[in-house]
């Protein structure tokens, strides 16, 4: 199968390089020849009125094959004297050799934005999770529904994002729609530097950000004290809610916004609770099933004469919590791996995560849904920033103070391609799921489709000539380049992975393909345009001599490249070729 997405992908790529060079020169009247998607013998032919159409058995290539004036001019017919490739003025033969590589890179465009047209429904523009430290801290809250920024109304969370990336350190004003009435903030988006993966490239990215994410946390709660009146009721840490008084309730925004206006009645709460199955299917695996429950909690009665905030969401969330006990399941662990060096320091699951190095702790990590990278003000962040020192760390357990030492544990490992990775990882893990979004419908999808589409294609254009740099001045190894067995893993990994994938991977290897062409080395394309250019300043055109040599030079440079790109495909392969040649050999 891989090799038939190889072929595919190929020979997709090869046609809309090569019917560029067909389109424009048949545009021009020029005679061609032969049409050819690969090199070597014919495995098909179809004989047109002038032109031969063939498909080759190589599919690493392809040629148009135009009428040209050469050492036999008397093989060319009188009447076909002004359909020859050289009689054309020179802005049309540039025009033509230019045509290839152009349609490598207009192609990824459509392919892009095919991709993009599938996008008709967006996130809404709401605040689901704001991160502490950031602009937003303080000034949004969970349960906000942005209404317009500096104006102009937003429809969709990417119509938030797209107003604050481009106003990085301005101040903006912020219309929320808060408890059912307008309410204006005033707020300065971060400007944060992101790295464009891989790192070597060094690229870097400004953006401005506000720190807040879209989508709700679920009402999934943690009982930090065994006093409280939720742990009296019954309830434990990672409940699920699932009703108030029968009401159904979708958000931990929900629920805190229910159980605030409750004035000492007792209160119905229905939930669904994990149950831990270990050894589950014959030792199989560990799995939990949820469990259903009913709860009668009785929240302790508001002070009389004490100061209401209800308009306020952060004291909606203290009341709850001094009044029920219950709050966000956030900070709460749900899995320390036994032996790690969490463990060894006394963490368990049900610990409320509480100080890191000192510092207090209000969010586990970023919910990368709305559109943040790894952040330092979240506990996981933190952790990832200094990931070599020893930390400290403080929980409570039923209310009573712990703490211990620990050090984030290193992974190692190479991927099929040979290349070797390193990355830090926190093991613990918490459980805080996200409610499902009610999608808005986008306004305008095929402008939003094309746009984006036009976007991603810079991008990956930007991506690859910064490559090409970074190889010339000896940045990144030319053992990066990749050649035919690496293009046919891309090609199978991806076919393998959905159309999405394929469509992808085609598109980016598509302006790759164009960019290489448009290197000066002759008998690529952009050798064809170096002697134009020298043609246009010498204003006669390169005698056929020098062609020829130059044609020597450039083909013995893509060989030389050639052998590269595969020395450096089967050394990234070795250990998979020496097993299969085991396997054949026994």
């Amino acid at each position: 199968m891989d090799l038939l997405y190889f072929v595919l992908f190929v020979s997709i790529l090869i046609f809309i390089h090569e019917f560029g060079h067909f389109a424009f020169a048949k545009l021009f009247g020029v005679k061609v020849l032969t049409f050819s998607i690969g090199f070597g013998p014919k495995i098909l032919k179809v004989r047109g009125r002038e032109t031969e159409y063939c498909v080759a058995l190589l599919p690493f290539g392809g040629f148009v094959k135009m009428l040209e004036e050469g050492k036999a001019r008397e093989e060319i017919l009188p009447e076909d004297r002004h359909r020859t490739f050289e009689a054309q003025a020179l802005w049309k033969r540039v025009v033509i050799v230019l045509a290839g590589p152009a349609m490598n890179l207009v192609f990824p465009m459509a392919l892009y934005t095919s991709v993009y047209l599938e996008d008709r429904e967006f996130l809404p523009p709401t605040v689901g999770a704001v991160f502490p430290g950031k602009p937003a801290d303080g000034k949004l809250f969970p349960g906000d529904t942005i209404t317009s920024i500096d104006g102009e109304a937003v429809a969709s969370f990417p119509d938030v994002q797209k107003a604050f990336a481009k106003r990085a350190g301005q101040q903006m004003r912020v219309v929320v729609e808060r408890d059912g009435k307008a309410v204006d903030v005033q707020i300065t988006p971060a400007d944060e530097v992101e790295v464009v993966e891989p790192s070597e490239l060094e690229l870097y990215e400004h953006v401005g950000r506000i720190g807040i994410a879209p989508t709700y946390a679920a009402p999934v709660i943690g009982i930090a004290r065994t006093d409280s009146p939720a742990f009296r009721a019954g309830l434990r840490t990672f409940d699920r809610i699932t009703a108030v008084n029968g009401r159904k309730v979708e958000t931990f925004v929900d629920l805190t916004r229910l159980l605030s206006q409750n004035r000492g009645d007792n209160v119905v709460l229905t939930y669904v609770r994990p149950v831990s199955v270990p050894k589950a299917l014959g030792g199989l695996c560990d799995i939990a099933v949820l469990d259903t429950g009913i709860a009668s909690l009785a929240p302790r009665p508001r002070v009389e004469g004490a100061a209401t905030h209800d308009g306020d969401p952060s004291f909606r969330a203290r009341d709850v919590f001094e009044r029920t006990g219950i709050e966000s399941a956030e900070m709460y662990a749900a899995f320390v791996p036994e032996g790690s060096s969490e463990w060894r320091a006394g963490l368990r699951a049900g610990d409320r995560i509480t100080h890191l190095d000192g510092v207090a702790q209000q969010m586990w990590k970023v919910d990368r849904r709305g559109g943040h990278a790894l952040d330092d003000t979240t506990m996981v962040g933190q952790l990832l920033r200094e990931p070599n020192r020893v930390h400290e760390l403080v929980w409570t357990r039923d209310g009573e103070r712990m703490s211990g030492t620990f050090q984030v544990r290193k992974e190692r490992w190479d991927d099929e391609l040979g290349q070797h990775y390193e990355r830090y990882v926190f093991r613990t893990t918490h459980w805080m799921p996200r409610a499902p979004s009610k999608l808005v419908p986008n306004p305008h999808p095929v402008f939003y489709a094309v746009k984006r589409g036009a976007l991603e294609t810079k991008n990956a254009i930007t991506f690859i000539v910064v490559g090409f740099v970074r190889i010339l001045q000896g940045r990144v190894s030319i053992a990066a380049v990749g050649g035919p067995i690496t293009l046919y893993d891309v090609a199978g990994d991806a076919g393998a992975k959905g159309t999405a994938y394929f469509v992808w991977a085609m598109a980016v290897t598509s302006v790759n393909l164009g960019l290489i062409n448009l290197l000066p080395i002759p008998v690529l394309d952009g050798g064809h345009l170096l002697l134009f250019l020298i043609e246009w300043v010498r204003r006669k055109p390169v005698s056929l001599r020098v062609r020829e040599l130059s044609s020597l030079v450039g083909m013995s440079v893509l060989v030389i490249l050639m052998l590269v790109a595969f020395k450096n495909d089967v050394t990234r392969k070795w250990d998979t070729i020496v097993l299969q040649v085991i396997d054949l050999t026994r």
